[in-house]
């Protein structure tokens, strides 16, 4: 191992439980060992892959947030003695790891319950509302401290909760911890005086307006945190660890407007100076560690950081509330492993949080312990599969049922949290497998085929892997992506694929004659659009991936995902790009998580750069573009040095068709990495 990550490996301790190294895996949804969203139960898929990462060397594992109430059925946890004993009969195998568990438990999500259109209709509805609450009560899901606006549907009104509703809450996560310690649990973390959720909103003064016990002075809106951890305390004993996931600043200016990094703003949450107070408070009341990040819902590209946030973005805010505090104090947010080691060698944090990269590549712990570190596949922060809940302008969440129902999948290593679905099974017949287009999807075929027993051999017309890909990475805040493609690259040669470069296929007949099967992953290309002068757009690879001079004035016609990115990048270049969207918001697709579409709206804005929503362009001139109201207003000139296609991709037209020939990816269906992968996955497979 290389000596800078040898502070990772050292053992610290929370309360009286000793973990045997600093890597935490904090919670994420879709991971809780006691089912998500569905009615309670010992979730088996979920157990697996918290025992994978403890036998992956994680010190410290903290399944995903449950409710202490079920979302679906209104059952209590503590009412379901099975769950409990299912859990202390696996209990053993998990600490024959040496890894520590620590419970999450949590009041709920309150005015951030991420309500989608079925549950704005039970709201809406009263009648059909109460019928549907004997199993789904969605105003209950959704009752916050005060009347407050609910961050998905804004028009919708969480109500308050009442003091008896508290109380009884309050005493149900006290009976619930005390069955997670009979079943052999390690610790408890409470969720969360963190993210915006349930508790965090009674402590926030701008968001409670109660006039009971639970509201007004700082001692009243911390009651609720306060009086878990004590109820928790008096029920399973002093020695009992109960840890805390804790925001040290919400990053919020107001509903709905989160402040981005360098953005000069007053502060709508909880502020630095009453974070000082706050942490004190809460270690006196019992709590024996803090997990801590910032942000809210309505700033949650720093609690869930996409991309475009910098490494370690929440570094500094917790390096400093660590001096207010005598308990451990973990750190999460797009840590990186050798920062991380530097900072707990220097005394400044006790321990790594981190989510995702335990998603993406189950063994990276094991791989750094053995200086492996070129192996470590990396999470490129895209949210495509673990937590893809989506809104723009006037819509509630758009996410599938499906998605919200299963998150903590990974778009880029489909056995996450599906290992009986996506599972490398040897073939009994190999094949010679041909295919087409060496972009991620064709890599992906050509790996899974390898590795169960086949013999791909990848045909690729440019002289480098990656196709598309390599215009989606080229942006300077993409390195994650960038190092994707290298891990590919080093995936192929190590196990040995042909790879055939400026080699063009258009006959698949021809490959069939040597080969027993075919697969086409040739990808997408630009839509068009009957313009007059739309043959003068640049594409993406134009502008991001090639030697064009591009000018400094730049319209992006089409408001989607790919246009704000490399708007973006644009302006960190310091140029001055202008964005024409049709519909009334930027990146209105569904897929997007709202962490990563929210933080470029709310960087585009404060960045001033102009943004046209419902127009359109009637026309591309020399130097010029007309803008046109959708309402029907007179268009107007914005003068531009190069105009980019931003309207969107279509598979690209490839012939081809038969009972060996299999196509994936975006020449199937236009979609996110997450698509491509899977499908690959979904082809290969069957062969």
């Amino acid at each position: 191992m290389n000596e800078k990550y040898q502070a990772l490996f050292t053992p610290w301790k929370i309360g009286n439980v000793e973990i045997k190294n600093r890597i935490v895996q904090t919670s994420m949804g879709g991971t809780s060992l006691f089912g998500w969203l569905e009615p309670c139960h010992f979730d088996k898929e979920a157990a697996h892959h918290i025992l994978n990462r403890a036998q992956e060397n994680v010190g410290l594992v903290l399944p995903g947030m449950q409710c202490v109430r079920d979302t679906m059925g209104k059952r209590w946890l503590y009412q379901n003695k099975k769950m409990f004993k299912d859990l202390a009969e696996w209990m053993p195998e998990f600490h024959k790891t040496g890894a520590k568990l620590f419970v999450q438990l949590a009041g709920g999500f309150g005015r951030s319950m991420a309500i989608n259109d079925m549950m704005v209709m039970l709201l809406k509805n009263k009648p059909v509302g109460k019928v549907a609450s004997a199993f789904l009560d969605v105003e209950y899901c959704c009752a916050s401290c005060s009347e407050t606006p609910n961050r998905w549907q804004e028009d919708y009104t969480s109500r308050a909760l009442t003091r008896e509703e508290i109380k009884e809450m309050v005493e149900a996560f006290a009976k619930t911890a005390k069955m997670c310690k009979d079943a052999g649990v390690d610790g408890v973390e409470i969720h969360a005086v963190h993210e915006g959720y349930l508790l965090d909103q009674f402590t926030m003064k701008n968001w409670n307006f109660r006039t009971d016990e639970y509201g007004g002075s700082f001692e009243n809106r911390y009651r609720f945190p306060v009086e878990i951890v004590q109820a928790i305390k008096r029920e399973c004993g002093q020695d009992f660890p109960v840890a805390l996931r804790y925001s040290v600043v919400s990053k919020t200016k107001g509903w709905g407007e989160g402040a981005v990094p360098g953005e000069e703003f007053e502060e709508f949450g909880r502020d630095m100076e009453e974070s000082e107070k706050a942490i004190k408070y809460l270690e006196e009341a019992g709590y024996d560690m803090f997990d801590c990040d910032n942000g809210t819902y309505d700033a949650w590209y720093w609690a869930h950081p996409p991309v475009y946030m910098p490494e370690n973005c929440n570094l500094s805010e917790v390096e400093h509330i660590k001096n207010f505090t005598s308990k451990p104090v973990v750190c999460a947010g797009k840590m990186t492993p050798d920062v991380a080691a530097a900072e707990i060698a220097a005394g400044r944090i006790d321990g790594m949080g981190t989510a995702r990269q335990n998603l993406v590549d189950p063994e990276w712990v094991t791989k750094l312990m053995s200086g492996r570190e070129e192996e470590i596949k990396p999470c490129i922060n895209c949210h495509n599969a673990c937590f893809s809940f989506a809104k723009s302008k006037g819509t509630a969440n758009t996410q599938s049922l499906d998605d919200s129902l299963h998150l903590a999948r990974c778009a880029l290593t489909p056995s996450t949290m599906q290992h009986n679905k996506y599972k490398i099974v040897p073939t009994r017949h190999p094949k010679k497998v041909a295919i087409i287009g060496a972009g991620i999807g064709g890599m992906e075929a050509a790996l899974v085929l390898k590795k169960r027993g086949h013999m791909p051999v990848i045909f690729e017309k440019e002289e480098r892997l990656g196709g598309l890909y390599n215009t989606a990475s080229a942006m300077s805040f993409k390195g994650a992506d960038k190092q994707l493609l290298k891990w590919y690259e080093r995936e192929l040669k190590e196990h040995e694929i042909e790879v055939r470069f400026n080699t063009e296929v258009n006959d698949v007949n021809v490959l069939l004659r040597q080969f027993d099967e075919v697969i086409i992953s040739v990808g997408s290309e630009p839509k068009h659009l009957l313009v007059p002068g739309f043959n003068k757009t640049l594409t993406f690879t134009d502008l991001l991936d090639s030697d064009k001079e591009i000018g400094d004035k730049v319209v992006f016609f089409g408001g989607g995902q790919s246009s704000c990115e490399a708007a973006y990048e644009l302006v960190l270049q310091g140029k001055h790009p202008v964005i024409v969207e049709y519909a009334n918001d930027l990146i209105v697709a569904k897929g997007t998580c709202l962490a990563n579409s929210s933080f470029l709206r709310d960087m585009l804005r404060f960045k001033k750069v102009p943004i046209y929503l419902e127009h359109s362009i009637s026309e591309i001139g020399d130097g010029y573009v007309m803008v046109k109201p959708n309402n029907g207003g007179e268009a107007f000139r914005v003068d531009c040095d190069n105009v980019v296609n931003g309207i969107g991709f279509v598979p690209k037209a490839f012939n081809g068709a038969g009972r060996h020939v299999h196509k994936i990816g975006t020449c199937v269906n236009w979609g996110n990495l997450r698509n491509v992968i899977w499908s690959a996955w979904d082809v290969c497979m069957k062969i």
